[in-house]
């Protein structure tokens, strides 16, 4: 389990998040929705060690990981895919596998490879292929791989559907679902399609200006016609009388 207590945080002298907690649940899709600018990619840096803490804490199983570095929390299980920059373009999908691999032991590579390929099968053909020749949802396959080789108990995704065609964007948002059944992975997901997101979520935070206006499921978030409205352009069904 995931937990966020009552973190304030932000990058040096600049406070983006006032006072946020959140729980996340293994084999659950925990959404966070909000604006632009309301402190969505800052929660999940804070998680991943790459923002300044100024109170409350971030455990995981119990234990506190806000003050540890950010390659001690990537060893604890907590893979972080950033919207941008989560490959090594100018290397091969073979090449950012193996450096994806750095704290894998070599004799659970191959079979760790198989079962990424299993999920992505699409990228065999691609392993000698620069990233940079790649499509953005097959880069997106690559960094979704390889967080996978590190065989994580955590994914957080920042904004996977940007700029991804439609049907692609579908793809992407079913594989999470899948990798959230009986996988054992908690998985966070910043989206800015909220719709799909909270169609997909099991629980959902909603954050503006830095701080929680609502926390829930997925499906309540959905349904609530002012917050929806105001803050997430969503357009709630009236019932019918």
């Amino acid at each position: 389990m995931l937990r966020v207590d009552h973190v304030s945080s932000g990058y040096g002298n600049l406070q983006i998040l006032d006072n946020v907690s959140l729980e996340a649940q293994p084999n659950q899709i925990t959404v966070i929705v909000g604006p632009n600018g309301s402190g969505k990619s800052t929660l999940l840096k804070t998680i991943a060690g790459l923002t300044t803490i100024y109170q409350g804490n971030v455990t995981l199983d119990g234990k506190v990981i806000s003050k540890l570095a950010p390659h001690e929390i990537a060893r604890l299980g907590v893979a972080y895919l950033p919207q941008t920059e989560s490959t090594f373009t100018h290397l091969t999908v073979a090449e950012n596998f193996k450096m994806a691999s750095y704290t894998v032991k070599r004799e659970e590579i191959q079979e760790r490879t198989r079962r990424a390929l299993e999920i992505f099968p699409k990228l065999s053909s691609f392993m000698n292929t620069r990233v940079s020749s790649l499509s953005g949802g097959e880069r997106q396959m690559v960094a979704m791989s390889m967080a996978l080789l590190r065989k994580p108990n955590t994914i957080m995704f920042d904004e996977p559907t940007a700029n991804l065609a439609p049907i692609i964007a579908t793809q992407v948002l079913n594989t999470i679902t899948y990798l959230a059944q009986d996988s054992g992975i908690t998985i966070l997901l910043v989206e800015q399609n909220a719709t799909r997101a909270l169609q997909i979520g099991h629980s959902a935070y909603l954050l503006v200006n830095g701080t929680t206006i609502f926390q829930g499921t997925a499906k309540a978030l959905l349904e609530h016609r002012e917050l929806g409205k105001l803050y997430l352009g969503l357009t709630v069904p009236q019932p019918t009388s």
